[in-house]
């Protein structure tokens, strides 16, 4: 029987391990950074969504307030064998309703390039250029208004 993806947020220990390794998997790794620069001040305040198949954490994501009604998603990430199945929209819809439910407005969020199109899909647009991440990620500041 063919187990079925959970999109929840982590409850243990064990799983925001999971959750941060993947993270740095994904987003890190493959550019060579440190483990650790996977997280950052926000995460304590923030909300956290993951997709579970099998006790495996296979995608993952973030959202926080810049403002009483802007929110901010980050950290999106799904397991390279798994991208394309849209497990990454499953966790922005969750984390967008969380986000919603806690006054957000607006939300916006750095998409890398290669992503871009799956935000325009939710109705995020650009509204400006961002960095070039270690050297050779493009990206650009996306928004969303509610």
């Amino acid at each position: 029987m063919k187990e079925k993806i959970i999109i929840r947020e982590p409850k243990t220990e064990d799983e925001f391990q999971k959750y941060y390794d993947l993270r740095w998997q994904v987003l890190r790794e493959p550019w060579s950074q440190p483990k650790g620069s996977e997280q950052d001040k926000m995460d304590k305040e923030s909300t956290h969504i993951m997709a579970i198949l099998d006790d495996k954490v296979i995608g993952c994501g973030r959202g926080h307030f810049n403002s009483k009604e802007q929110a901010q998603i980050r950290y999106m990430a799904v397991d390279n064998n798994f991208q394309r199945q849209k497990i990454g929209t499953e966790i922005l819809l969750v984390l967008e309703e969380n986000l919603i439910k806690k006054g957000a407005k607006e939300i916006i969020l750095k998409a890398r390039e290669r992503a871009v199109s799956l935000y325009k899909k939710q109705d995020y647009r650009i509204y400006k250029e961002g960095e070039i991440l270690f050297g050779e990620i493009k990206h650009y500041w996306m928004r969303k208004e509610i």
